[in-house]
Order: C-alpha cells, then sequence, then structure tokens
C-alpha cells in the first residue's frame, strides 16, 4: 500500500470574520471597537482582558485584533509575556497586545509584572490600550496583587467554547465548500474521538481531503481508520 503523505495546509491568517463566534459575538464586536484608536474610547475601559481553556481561540483573537488595528492605521505590539523583561513598549496610542499573561508569575522575579502595572499607569497619559490573554479569571492569576487588581479593572471576557453542533456544522460547511461529501458518521467519529480544538479538526479536514484526491475515495471513517494507523493524530 502506497504510504500517505500528509498534506497539511497552513491556517488562514487570523481575522476577527473567520474567527467562529458562536457564544462569543459581544467579545468580537467588543474587540473590533478596541482596536480602532478612536473607537476604543467609546468602551467603558481602553482595556480588555480574556480568557478561556487551551484550544478556545485566545491567541486568535490576539492576532487578529492586532491585524484589524494595523488596518485601520493603529500602532501595534504583539508580545508573548514570556518574552517581557523590564520594560513594554511606550508607543502613543498604541494597541499593546500580550498573550498567555499567565506566564509572569512563573519567572523569577517581579520585573516584567512591574512593566505592566506601569503600561496600566501611563495608559492614560499615553493613549495605550492593553489586550490580555490569559488561562484563568483575573483572580486566579498567581500575579502580584497590584497588577491582578489593574487586570480586574479592564473589560473582561471568558472565550465560550464552540458546542459540538456548531464544531459539526463548521466541518460540514467547510467540505461543502470544497466540494467533499463528509458523512455524517465520519464527523460523529471525530467529535467522539478526536480533539475538540476547531484548529485540530479542521487540520484533520486538509488531510481527509487530501488523502480522498490521492486514492480517489470518498471520505470514510474506514479511509479515517487507515490514515490514523499511518500516523495522522485526531
Amino acid at each position: 500500500m502506497k504510504q500517505l503523505v500528509l498534506d497539511i495546509r497552513p491556517d488562514a491568517p487570523p481575522t476577527l470574520d473567520n474567527f467562529v463566534s458562536g457564544a462569543n459575538a459581544e467579545l468580537v464586536a467588543t474587540l473590533a471597537l478596541l482596536a480602532g484608536q478612536a473607537t476604543a474610547t467609546q468602551l467603558p475601559s481602553r482595556h480588555l482582558y480574556l480568557w478561556g481553556a487551551p484550544g478556545s481561540g485566545r491567541s486568535h483573537l490576539l492576532r487578529a485584533t492586532v491585524a484589524l488595528a494595523r488596518e485601520d492605521g493603529r500602532p501595534t505590539h504583539l508580545l508573548n509575556a514570556a518574552d517581557i523583561d523590564d520594560a513594554l513598549p511606550d508607543t502613543p496610542g498604541a494597541l499593546v497586545a500580550i498573550d498567555d499573561i499567565g506566564h509572569l508569575g512563573e519567572r523569577p522575579g517581579t520585573e516584567a509584572q512591574i512593566a505592566l502595572f506601569n503600561a496600566f499607569n501611563r495608559a492614560r497619559g499615553n493613549g495605550q490600550s492593553l489586550l490580555l490573554a490569559g488561562p484563568c479569571a483575573p483572580l486566579g492569576l498567581k500575579l502580584r496583587e497590584d497588577l491582578r487588581t489593574r487586570i480586574g479593572q479592564s473589560l473582561i471576557y471568558e472565550v465560550q467554547p464552540l458546542d459540538d453542533a456548531s464544531r459539526a456544522a463548521i466541518l460540514l460547511a467547510l467540505a461543502d465548500r470544497r466540494g467533499l461529501r463528509l458523512a455524517d458518521e465520519v464527523v460523529d467519529f471525530l467529535l467522539r474521538h478526536g480533539r475538540r480544538e476547531l484548529s485540530s479538526l479542521l487540520a484533520v479536514l486538509d488531510a481527509l481531503d487530501a488523502a480522498s484526491l490521492e486514492r480517489k475515495r470518498p471520505i470514510t471513517v474506514p479511509l479515517l481508520r487507515e490514515m490514523m494507523q499511518q500516523g495522522l493524530a485526531i
């Protein structure tokens, strides 16, 4: 039997439009306002903290909001908390997005935490907005109390996970767009036995698409099982 080469296509650049919002419509609309230097002033706070489980789309939302802000002509900085030292950019009017701020509490010393605290303090004067993402609600962050207080005064959203009906609808819609017939039993198998993150499900769909073309076979559970035996992780 010919060894299958899995050709998994790169994800499209993250945007707010290609984020499947589900129960997160209000969060997506708020991020669109936050991205604009003028529209951000319409919000109750110029800062926003979003949190959710791994795979919920936190990083997608940060990158998408930064991209939208750049399109609007707003200065932006996209950082990971693990890379922050003792200072953050003080670019006037910038959107400063920081992912995985829970990592700030795992590092020796508090210089990075102080840098974020100082960024909150000077934001009123320099017109910056802070967009932060983490793994849990502010009270659960293992950070300095004064920093947790600042984060808690931001707009706070929990990224709500998609339900199985939404995941199934997305997979079926994307398959239909590609001209693929994706049987219901294949979707049911993936949702019962596979990882539930949308990015993982879409990667499997890419692999199924490639295998179906290469082998000239319909997408079925037996085909999926063969691919799993050859190394496809679902």
